[in-house]
């Protein structure tokens, strides 16, 4: 069977930032997690690594903190994990 990989785009709640939340990116996250206030959204890899292409375009999605640089992070899953 071929499973395709999947991810977790998840908020970063230690990154403090709001400018990329009011430019834009609250549409770009409410449309990837389809309105339901989601703090996170497992995703193919194709679909997140296009969400964040799309994501660093809108103003504030640099300049956090090294430990939490963007309002939203990228986790991987583990195979054991349920989606």
């Amino acid at each position: 069977m071929n499973q395709r990989r999947m991810v977790r785009l998840a908020i970063d709640f230690e990154n403090p930032g709001t400018e990329w939340w009011e430019s834009g990116g609250r549409d770009l996250w409410e449309a990837l997690s389809e309105g339901f206030g989601e703090n996170a959204v497992a995703v193919e890899v194709s679909i997140a690594d296009s969400w964040l292409v799309q994501a660093a375009t809108i103003p504030g999605w640099e300049g956090g903190a090294e430990f939490s640089p963007h309002p939203i992070r990228l986790k991987e899953i583990n195979d054991d994990e349920e989606v």
